[in-house]
């Protein structure tokens, strides 16, 4: 759920929550005040304010319908004393006006009041005011005496104890709605806050960690909304900043690695080309055969020197993708015999069997770069040379087809290599010999080279080998799908 939705379904919680809420407070309230209470009620269930309301009401129209039938009646002073008696117990007084003089009047009523009734402006206004009790209520009634006088009944009572409860009601019912709105807003604020403040709290410790520069700990929110995007995309950071700092303290070690091994690979033969100039200069080499043998040696490790050279270069220039590649459609089963035959023509692989599995029946085109493809198969060959220590020396070479790429596998039967070695055999300056012998080992870059330039075409490559058995190199390309499409200068 977005924090938009959730804001916003948090706003109509505020507004419904508090509405139904206060619903539910004024009924219950009501019910204390005016309902079916058990403290403080009557028989009839009602509180004690509401039963002399009732019991007031009822005596009112007793009176009301003796005065319409019965008028005479009003005029017996036991009647009206036992009627006086019961508004008493009522909180209500009556008072009795027979052409226009007072005929009756309960005792708690004063002389102001009833001239105030009498003479004052009619009909009487239904609330007046008695200085020392308070406001009352004035109920009139006009009816006719049996002698066709005219008659007129006012009934006082004080409202005081009904608006007492009112007010009791309407204050609690303020109170109540002020408390649950109150209520309301806090919890729901509350949990929708710390919905936003928490996660938000995180990503600041784990800010804060990344700026003292401990980069291990990781972001989990475990959102779906925007906090947890930005919680994804912090992790993000987090993680490609470890692997930075990471890839750069690598970067580092191999630098001083490649030093190291520049340093070492280019100091050898520059020390056997120095102890050959000293011994010719002291005169060692005083026959032409030793004069011959010391230059031979010189030309050796000059060799060795420019070869190591060309192949920094070339490591180096596709290690920052500026070498540029020719790529043309080859035929790879075209390409492997013409490759075999040339090296069959070296003498360095005249005791060396070399046999090829191809399917000559059809052509595998790929998009590849002849010359650096001629440089893989070279140098994987190479490789395979310096370890066949047999007495029958063999190579063989085998072509496979897939749906979207062709496999070329180059297996020997040599000395294998270590299964700890053999995740390494791709990196620059890896060599199995921990002599870093140059006769046997090489300069350490040309299987590097190999995986450089085939991830440039698109591939891969692996090596499997078993120790004393032999070593298989595979490299796959992506077959070329479309004729005559063809890249012939481009930069890797």
């Amino acid at each position: 759920m977005s924090i938009k939705t959730r804001l916003l379904l948090s706003y109509i919680a505020m507004i419904i929550v508090p509405v139904v809420l206060f619903g539910l407070a004024a009924s219950t309230w009501a019910t204390v005040f005016f309902g079916d209470m058990a403290r403080g009620g009557n028989e009839s269930g009602k509180p004690p304010f509401w039963h002399v309301f009732n019991q007031r009401t009822e005596l009112v129209a007793g009176v009301k319908f003796m005065a319409r039938h019965e008028p005479d009646r009003l005029l017996d002073p036991g009647m009206l004393a036992s009627v006086d008696g019961e508004l008493g117990a009522a909180k209500a007084e009556m008072v009795l006006v027979k052409n226009g003089e007072v005929a009756f009047a309960s005792p708690s009523v004063t002389k102001a009041e009833l001239e105030k009734l009498v003479h004052g402006p009619q009909p009487p206004a239904e609330m007046a005011y008695r200085p020392a009790n308070g406001s009352f209520m004035v109920d009139s009634f006009d009816f006719a005496f049996g002698d066709q006088s005219r008659g007129t009944l006012y009934f006082l009572s004080d409202p005081r104890e009904l608006f007492a409860s009112g007010r009791a009601f309407v204050l609690t019912l303020v109170l109540s709605l002020l408390v649950i709105i109150g209520l309301t807003n806090g919890v729901l604020t509350y949990f929708v806050s710390r919905s936003i403040i928490r996660p938000l709290h995180q990503l600041k410790q784990v800010a804060e960690e990344i700026k003292e520069g401990n980069l291990e700990r990781s972001v989990s929110l475990n959102r779906k909304d925007e906090l947890g995007k930005l919680g994804e995309a912090f992790e993000e950071m987090r993680g490609r900043l470890h692997d930075s700092v990471r890839l750069q303290l690598q970067y580092e070690e191999n630098r001083k690695e490649l030093i190291a091994s520049i340093s070492h690979d280019l100091k050898t033969p520059i020390t056997g080309i120095q102890a050959c100039v000293q011994a010719m200069q002291a005169g060692i080499a005083d026959t032409q055969s030793k004069r011959e043998k010391y230059l031979k040696m010189v030309a050796n490790k000059a060799e060795q020197m420019n070869r190591l050279i060309d192949e920094l270069f070339l490591h180096s220039r596709l290690d920052q993708k500026k070498f540029p590649f020719h790529w043309e459609r080859l035929d790879m089963t075209s390409f492997i015999v013409a490759f075999t035959e040339e090296l069959q023509l070296d003498p360095r692989w005249e005791d060396v069997h070399i046999s090829c599995i191809l399917d000559e029946s059809q052509p595998l085109p790929v998009l590849a770069d002849r010359e650096k493809l001629g440089r893989v198969m070279q140098n994987i060959f190479d490789n395979s040379l310096k370890y066949l220590e047999k007495e029958e020396k063999r190579i063989r070479i085998a072509l496979s087809q897939g749906p979207e790429q062709v496999t070329v596998s180059i297996e020997d039967n040599g000395a294998g290599i270590d299964p700890a070695a053999l995740p390494h055999i791709f990196d620059r300056f890896y060599r199995g010999d921990p002599s870093r012998n140059t006769d046997t080992g090489g300069s350490g870059l040309g299987l590097a080279i190999v995986k450089q330039i085939v991830d440039a075409h698109g591939g891969s490559v692996w090596a499997d080998s078993r120790l004393g058995e032999g070593t298989c190199i595979a490299f796959t390309l992506p077959r070329h799908q479309t004729q005559g499409r063809e890249r012939t200068s481009d930069a890797f």
